[in-house]
């Protein structure tokens, strides 16, 4: 990524609390940061230090309390919509609560070939998931039968159709084995490498973040601070 890039978000004093009055806790307070075109930033921190909620606010799952987040220089409003909605996405920790576990893999990538009116056929579906590592033999199975590299291959396979300019990592590999994580890791970098997309790369594992990212944020106590 370019120093000279515009950044394509930037989030600016960034507030969110939980709970009733006298019990209110500040979740985040005054997170700042940015995020330039292609690039991949880590936010590191302890288990229950807001970072997923961070991605959730940026996706749109969550409302903020008070502060800013501007896309490609316009401010975003929750819920997003539209362009905006495709363009910004999360894939999660468990890759199992993105598919319906009563149905096929493959009509979870029909789904998405629906909602966005892409041509839909089976050949095509499956030369696409090749680079992916996946072949029909997965996608005729429901979510259980797979294994949790092969479902967090399958999910980011799946987002991917929707081509987002920014893609929200939120602890994508913290429950799979060593080897499992390191091919999904890889992929993630490849896929980066041809497409530009942007990651927000959360995550507890301030090693993975150092591999990962080329900055790196601390959440700690609700604020955010950049360390390398």
């Amino acid at each position: 990524c370019s120093s000279d890039l515009m950044p394509i978000l930037e989030v600016e004093q960034l507030q969110k609390s939980y709970g009733k009055k006298e019990n209110r806790k500040n979740v985040l307070e005054n997170v700042s940061f940015y995020l330039k075109e292609g690039e991949t930033i880590g936010i590191w921190g302890s288990s229950g230090s807001g970072k997923s909620t961070i991605g959730k606010i940026l996706t749109g799952l969550e409302k903020k309390d008070s502060g800013k987040i501007i896309y490609q220089e316009k401010e975003l409003h929750y819920p997003l919509r539209n362009q905006n909605r495709k363009e910004i996405q999360i894939l999660f920790q468990h890759p199992e609560v993105s598919f319906n576990p009563k149905y096929r893999i493959e009509q979870g990538f029909h789904e998405v070939y629906r909602k966005c009116k892409l041509d839909f056929s089976r050949e095509q579906l499956l030369l696409y998931l090749e680079k992916f590592g996946l072949y029909q033999e997965h996608i005729e199975r429901k979510p259980v039968q797979l294994s949790g590299g092969e479902l967090q291959r399958a999910m980011i396979a799946r987002v991917m159709l929707l081509s987002p300019k920014i893609l929200v990592l939120d602890e994508p590999t913290s429950m799979l084995d060593p080897i499992s994580q390191a091919q999904v890791l890889r992929m993630l970098e490849k896929i980066q490498k041809k497409t530009g997309v942007a990651y927000i790369y959360i995550t507890h594992n301030k090693y993975l973040a150092k591999k990962m990212c080329k900055r790196i944020y601390h959440l700690e106590h609700g604020h955010l601070q950049e360390i390398s």
